[in-house]
């Protein structure tokens, strides 16, 4: 989940508390060019504010319209096509032909409940998902999950549609070590939407951080690791040079479902650091899960080029997995078939 759909749930949680009704958007599925992935999320109030993003713009204006006219669901979730004729191309100024299919759920303190539910869970890095029935009335469930899965909207003929989403916790990047290839990491990896987390056990190193956004613990990192990066949508990297350190992070990191497990150093670096893992009692399998030398290999010398080689390595995977769950995805398959 990206930070701004993070903070479309929050907001949803603060105005339902707070008495004030609402109105939540997600895009379902996507045809051609889309400006933001299936899942995205929207929410507005009846005053006109806005907070997320399903289109750059051009979706967001026409149901701000129809929100003033007073033509935006009021008993009911509705899927809304955008893209399927001409004249939505030329007046929403979709790319490339694409095609939106957007559900938009009215939304009351009734439901107040379930959001800060939602909310507390992903706090925790947790997953959950919310099933919703698209009809009058519209029963919402929740249901506490270990992992992310792809939304998906069933619709099967004579019943209504029924529609799945799994929220789960922001990408996160755990970095060990307080030095300066974990600072321009971390700088780095904000752009790219992630949570940043840099631990490290020596005070002076963090008195000197000024990255701004990035949380700081200062603590042994086995500890560090196992309460704050234990879930599959971390990755921990050890970054201190400092085997006292960086091994006993790793050993923690190494038991945890963190996705992503690496470790700064040369060729003859890592396999000495792998031969005191083994000492450690890690089997195989776990030593296996370590990426070292962390990062891809595009001959980086300085402490930027490390981080850019780390970032490279972790989009490719990221979007390797990605498109494994498109493809794996109900929906996708569905849309293949049409």
């Amino acid at each position: 989940m990206q930070a701004v759909d993070q903070a479309v749930l929050g907001a949803v949680r603060d105005w339902l508390a707070a008495g004030e009704a609402c109105w939540l958007a997600t895009i379902v599925a996507t045809y051609g060019s889309s400006p933001r992935p299936v899942g995205s999320l929207l929410a507005c109030r009846k005053d006109g504010t806005l907070v997320g993003s399903l289109s750059g713009g051009c979706v967001e204006d026409d149901l701000i319209e129809k929100l003033v006219a007073g033509e935006l669901v009021t008993d009911a979730p509705k899927l809304l096509k955008y893209g399927l004729a001409p004249e939505d191309t030329e007046k929403l100024g979709l790319p490339c032909g694409g095609h939106l299919h957007v559900v938009v759920e009215p939304l009351a303190t009734r439901h107040a409940a379930i959001f800060a539910t939602i909310v507390e869970r992903l706090d925790k890095r947790s997953c959950i998902t919310r099933s919703v029935r698209l009809a009058a009335g519209a029963d919402m469930t929740l249901s506490a999950v270990d992992g992310f899965a792809p939304l998906v909207l069933h619709e099967a003929p004579g019943t209504d549609p029924v529609l799945e989403q799994t929220y789960g916790p922001r990408r996160q990047l755990f970095l060990i070590g307080a030095g300066m290839v974990s600072r321009y990491l971390a700088e780095m990896a904000g752009a790219l939407d992630y949570d940043v987390t840099v631990c490290d056990p020596r005070e002076d190193m963090l008195a000197q951080w000024a990255v701004p956004g990035v949380r700081t613990v200062c603590a042994m990192p086995d500890d560090a690791v196992k309460a704050h990066a234990d879930d599959p949508r971390s990755a921990i990297i050890a970054l201190t040079h400092d085997p006292r350190i960086d091994d006993m992070g790793l050993m923690a990191a190494l038991e945890t479902r963190a996705w992503y497990v690496g470790a700064m150093g040369s060729s003859r670096t890592s396999a000495k650091r792998r031969e005191r893992l083994a000492q450690l009692d890690l089997s195989p399998e776990q030593i296996d899960r370590l990426h070292a030398p962390v990062g891809l290999p595009i001959g980086s010398k300085t402490p930027p080029e490390i981080a850019i080689a780390i970032l490279a390595e972790l989009t490719a995977l990221t979007a390797e997995q990605r498109t494994m769950a498109e493809t794996t995805s109900p929906s996708k398959r569905a849309a293949a078939t049409r």
